[in-house]
């Protein structure tokens, strides 16, 4: 297949949660047709429900910067399908994309004729597949996996990481994880592998007890940072976060963040202490390399700006942990005259309670709906919220939306368009594209 054969063959399967299956048994049986390509490099895995994207941009930064070829994989993607699987930070070629899926396509269907496979793979094995043979491909020296669900069942799951990780635990996907911070902190344990050593900054703590339990369970080195990063000289550069920070003795001086937002320094201890600990275990991960990766790390359609004057900020927080942490930016850090806001979410997503995070913060509320089958309609998101904001405005399409909030707006207002990464998606690419003018 070439590359518009394979988008069109994924288009066909639908998006990542149709169709969606959790178990290990079909990654496994592609892989290992596939020769293995999971076992020719070491991994790091990042779970959670929050943060795992930026702990694990941050992460590969700072093994880039170290010297080691590193592969990134991470889900979902804003724009184009490439931006999930990353060497170096470069997005795989839509000739090496086409490549690799295609010879997992043909590894599918041979399992599925021979009926070593029960039924079609998901969407997620497919991309999962075809990153783990691209990446070995490449010849990485390391691979970062972003876990795309839970982390027990995931298709990423099938390594033995050399560190993995856990950011924060809070509720989102109920109806596939559970629901509650116990459940769901079950889910997320799964990535946790004998005598492999772990990093949590989870906080709620019925959740930290289970990973506790399950890292003494199999005897698994755990690094808490709450309790065992130590962190000192905090300060905000307009919103940028900088810091020191001790780790059993090594200290960590004048690191800096590119991301906006006090909620990002807690991905960034996480990142560096996994560094730390590869690093124990002989990996050559110097001082400066973890400064010059904390500095160097993207990650777009987290609070990233796009404008100035008006300030625009695009984030894809899309549950009621993600809603406070933007919420805490607003109070702590954002200087804007006034916010306007542009909401957009998934109809299964906490609608009511992110209303009553977020609405009132805004001077207006812009309502509005990307092009994506899981998308709430404006009506349906001002039926389910719980906090009524003095003025909404009703745009369907997001950038139009983005346009009004804009054309509203002075110089030193702001205006956040946040709820879902598909709305960040459909605006960048509207900007891409030139269908959007905010400049």
């Amino acid at each position: 297949m070439n590359y518009s054969e394979c988008l069109d063959f994924l288009s066909e399967l639908g998006h990542e949660l149709r169709g969606a299956k959790f178990g290990l048994e079909a990654i496994s049986a592609i892989l290992k047709s596939l020769g293995s390509p999971e076992k020719k490099y070491p991994t790091a895995i990042v779970a959670g429900t929050n943060g795992k994207g930026s702990t694990s941009a941050i992460l590969a930064s700072i093994l880039e910067s170290a010297g080691y070829r590193t592969g990134l994989y991470t889900s979902p993607h804003l724009i184009r399908v490439n931006e999930r699987i990353r060497v170096n930070g470069d997005e795989i070629s839509d000739e090496e994309f086409a490549r690799c899926f295609t010879e997992v396509q043909e590894t599918v269907d041979r399992l599925l004729e021979t009926k070593s496979l029960a039924q079609e793979s998901s969407f997620f094995e497919y991309l999962t597949a075809a990153a783990f043979l691209y990446f070995a491909r490449a010849r990485v020296d390391f691979a970062i996996l972003e876990v795309g669900m839970g982390g027990r069942l995931d298709a990423t799951n099938v390594t033995e990481p050399r560190v993995a990780l856990i950011t924060n635990i809070d509720l989102d996907h109920l109806e596939f994880l559970g629901s509650t911070h116990a459940e769901i902190a079950r889910e997320k344990a799964g990535v946790i592998k004998p005598s492999r050593p772990v990093v949590s900054s989870c906080e709620h703590p019925e959740a930290a007890e289970i990973i506790r339990s399950r890292c003494g369970e199999l005897g698994s080195d755990l690094l808490e940072t709450r309790t065992f990063a130590k962190l000192s000289r905090l300060r905000s550069l307009r919103g940028r976060y900088a810091f020191d920070l001790a780790l059993d003795g090594d200290y960590y001086s004048q690191l800096a963040l590119p991301f906006l937002g006090k909620f990002q320094v807690k991905n960034a201890v996480a990142a560096v202490s996994a560094a730390w600990r590869l690093a124990q275990d002989g990996f050559a991960i110097p001082r400066a390399a973890v400064v010059e990766g904390l500095r160097s790390a993207s990650w777009p359609g987290r609070l990233e700006a796009v404008r100035e004057r008006p300030l625009v900020l695009l984030d894809g927080a899309h549950n009621p942990a993600g809603a406070r942490e933007i919420a805490a930016f607003v109070r702590d850090d954002l200087k804007a005259e006034k916010i306007r806001l542009v909401y957009a979410s998934m109809r299964d997503k906490a609608i009511g309670e992110i209303s009553e995070i977020l609405f009132p913060l805004a001077e207006e509320v812009y309502l509005t709906k990307p092009r994506h089958e899981r998308a709430a309609t404006p009506e349906e998101i001002q039926a389910a919220a719980r906090y009524r904001p003095r003025r909404v405005v009703i745009e369907p399409d997001p950038a139009r939306a983005l346009e009004s909030a804009c054309r509203a707006s002075g110089p030193r207002d702001a205006v956040l368009a946040v709820g879902s990464l598909f709305l960040v998606g459909d605006i960048k690419k509207a900007l891409l594209e030139g269908k959007l003018e905010i400049t």
